[in-house]
């Protein structure tokens, strides 16, 4: 999962992205990069790490122009390392070309291996690389004619964000699978993968960009290119709402904390508790627990305090990081705690371990009984399209029973949202009906796994 960011038309679009960015650090950690052109001229900076430990003012001096691009990441398969930092710049025939990229494209080994016999040269090991080399290949007369003809090429899940010299490109991929969203301020144009970073920027929301669809921007104008071939269905991932998003933003028409809210109160009606009080794990649990504790009636309560200068632990890139973060990210707060039956509401149980440790700590805060409630089923399956659940050896929900995974955890009582349950809650908050990709809990996969079924290891690669 990562988080991109484009202005075209505004002065000093460099220092709007990276504002943009840190509304969307929650979507990657690893590393933070900005392009910005000027005169057709791409320049570009990245930086390990978080957008403030690499963007101050003398490098936004540095990142001239009225149009720019850029990214956050998170990744597993695609390595660490600035090499696979984005935006990607190239030099091209009809200008500087740089990309952004977020989601996974399941034939990105495929089509590597093609292009490698054709003689193309990797300067990383990122799938986004493969869609740079499609561009520079296509045989189409026009720009905006390659671009197409390159993400044509493309399966799976895509959002990108393309510059060729001041053109900005946006495109999301047929099935919809990440968010992308389209806004406007003083007489430009900004787009950016959640509506969170509009409201950063003081943007006007515009609307979404469409599953499939191919914007140019430039000049203040925002073109339609003809769109990808559709897919069967619209299937955009469910998980972005129980966890990946900020509550604040808007994602297909739905609030996320609405969404989660309602994922909560489902779940009171589905797993209810008997319990002193009720707390979130914070803070991606906070509305689910908020609508649990309305309709359950339990007391919603502050039982585990976040230190906020510690990253997001299910995005951290290796299980020491991930285990060293649990011990320090949160605490217990003893005067809520000590003595009762508390319930605590998580979003998910992807590995299990943050849990485990979160359960140990509440146990030694003095918690009488502690029930355990998920607002989301148990993640049986693996993600393709840029989830970090790469393999069905980590997550517990996919090698364990509901009874073992209880045990495991070391609770009075656990209890799941069911997937219906799951469904039913999203359509009571949703504008108009949406058929999600639920793959990680159903193993129901809408676009095809090309890498997979050719024996490649994939995962999330943005």
């Amino acid at each position: 999962m990562c988080g991109i960011v484009g202005v075209s038309g505004i002065e000093h679009a460099a220092e709007l992205v990276s504002l943009g960015l840190y509304a969307l650090q929650h979507r990657g950690q690893e590393a933070a990069g900005i392009c910005a052109i000027e005169a057709g001229r791409a320049r570009v900076h990245k930086a390990a790490g978080l957008v403030a430990e690499g963007f101050d003012n003398a490098v936004l001096r540095d990142l001239p122009g009225s149009t720019a691009l850029g990214h956050v990441r998170y990744s597993t398969a695609g390595g660490l390392g600035l090499e696979n930092a984005q935006p990607i710049v190239v030099r091209y025939h009809q200008g500087d070309l740089a990309v952004v990229h977020n989601g996974n494209i399941t034939n990105g080994m495929t089509l590597r291996e093609e292009l490698v016999a054709e003689g193309a040269l990797f300067q990383s090991t990122t799938d986004t690389e493969v869609l740079v080399h499609l561009i520079a290949r296509s045989r189409e007369p026009t720009p905006e004619a390659q671009l197409r003809d390159a993400l044509s090429r493309l399966q799976g899940a895509f959002s990108v964000l393309v510059t060729i010299g001041s053109v900005l490109y946006a495109a999301r991929d047929p099935w919809g699978f990440r968010p992308l969203v389209l806004g406007r301020r003083a007489g430009g144009h900004i787009i950016a993968s959640e509506t969170c970073a509009l409201d950063l920027l003081d943007a006007e929301y515009v609307r979404d960009i469409e599953p499939g669809e191919v914007l140019r921007i430039e000049g203040g104008r925002v073109t339609r290119l003809q769109d990808l071939e559709p897919a069967p269905r619209i299937a955009p991932c469910i998980f972005e709402l129980i966890y990946f998003a900020r509550p604040d933003s808007k994602l297909w028409g739905i609030s996320v904390d609405r969404a989660r809210r309602a994922l909560g109160r489902q779940l009171a009606r589905e797993q209810p508790a008997e319990g002193d009080c009720v707390f979130s794990v914070p803070d991606s649990s906070n509305s689910a627990a908020l609508g649990y504790s309305e309709e359950s009636g339990i007391p919603l309560e502050l039982g585990l305090i976040r230190n906020h200068y510690v990253g997001r632990t299910f995005i951290h890139p290796t299980q020491v990081g991930r285990d060293f973060k649990v011990r320090i990210k949160y605490n217990p707060v003893r005067e809520v705690i000590e003595g009762k039956r508390v319930v605590v509401v998580d979003d998910s149980l992807v590995r299990g371990t943050t849990s485990r440790g979160l359960v140990s700590l509440i146990r030694d805060a003095g918690a009488r009984e502690v029930h355990f409630r998920v607002a989301s089923p148990p993640v049986r399956s693996p993600c393709y399209y840029g989830i970090d659940m790469p393999t069905r050896e980590e997550l517990i929900g996919a090698r364990l029973s509901v009874e073992a995974i209880r045990d495991s955890l070391g609770v009075d009582s656990l209890g799941y949202l069911s997937l219906e349950g799951m469904h039913a809650a999203m359509r009571s908050v949703a504008e108009s009906p949406v058929s999600f990709c639920d793959a990680c809990f159903s193993a129901e996969y809408p676009a095809p796994l090309v890498d997979l079924e050719r024996g490649y290891a994939v995962g999330a690669r943005c």
